[in-house]
């Protein structure tokens, strides 16, 4: 066990993934990349039952996974479960943004925390899965939960939304050719990437065959897809956790 995980209140990682293999894989990389232990990070699986009561204070910082669950999709089309989720969630920010309290959303922390601000988000910039090359803003640059990076570095998306207008509050610190929005910042502690940060290729693997029928590519390319990621350099983007468990983590 770790200094950190002995002596610190321990961080919290909401997921929506209802697929075991996927929601232990991600919970997994969390932990590789923030060097925790089943102790410094606690999992709460939304999508199996109502959120318990929480209380801010519990815990060193809030960190959100990936989601099946698209934001923008018209309320119609969103199952009970999506819902539920998605109004826990909101309550839960409500509590989080008012006090600044350490948050960082991974992918659908763009669709949480962008859509609790007032961001648009659309379709418009989804991207396919595989590695793409993402590049820092100048706040990026100097922003300490990039602090080690270099000013561009090769991350792993797939999403099929993404923010399309920040709110004028955000600051920009990461974007792609593909996608304008790959990270931004509310407040000080409030952080959401598109990207994953916390995927390495054996990660995305996982993923790709847990979600090969989510219409994030069409089927019939499933070898090339597999192939692209096996061969893709993605080894810098986990620094993002370990820099967020290493500024937040407080006794």
């Amino acid at each position: 066990m770790t200094e950190t995980s002995r002596s610190t209140k321990p961080f919290l990682l909401l997921s929506t993934r209802a697929d075991d293999a996927a929601a232990d894989d991600e919970y997994n990389a969390f932990l590789r990349s923030g060097s925790l232990t089943s102790s410094s990070l606690v999992r709460v699986r939304m999508e199996s039952g109502p959120l318990p009561a929480l209380e801010l204070d519990d815990y060193s910082g809030v960190l959100v996974g990936g989601s099946p669950f698209n934001a923008s999709d018209p309320v119609s089309r969103k199952s009970a479960v999506q819902v539920r989720v998605e109004a826990e969630l909101a309550a839960l920010l409500d509590l989080i943004v008012a006090v600044d309290f350490p948050f960082f959303g991974a992918c659908y922390g763009v669709g949480t925390l962008g859509v609790h601000q007032g961001a648009v988000i659309g379709r418009r910039f989804g991207e396919p899965i595989g590695a793409v090359q993402v590049s820092l803003t100048e706040s990026g640059v100097v922003d300490p939960l990039l602090a080690g990076l270099p000013a561009q570095f090769q991350a792993f998306v797939g999403h099929k939304e993404a923010c399309t207008q920040l709110p004028p509050h955000a600051v920009l610190l990461a974007s792609s050719a593909t996608c304008p929005v790959q990270m931004f910042r509310i407040k000080s502690n409030l952080y959401a990437t598109q990207f994953h940060p916390e995927l390495d290729v054996a990660g995305l693997l996982t993923r790709i065959n847990v979600y090969r029928n989510a219409g994030y590519f069409p089927i019939d390319q499933l070898q090339q897809v597999q192939a692209r990621t096996r061969t893709a350099s993605v080894d810098r983007p986990g620094e993002i956790i370990a820099n967020f468990v290493r500024r937040y983590a407080r006794r």
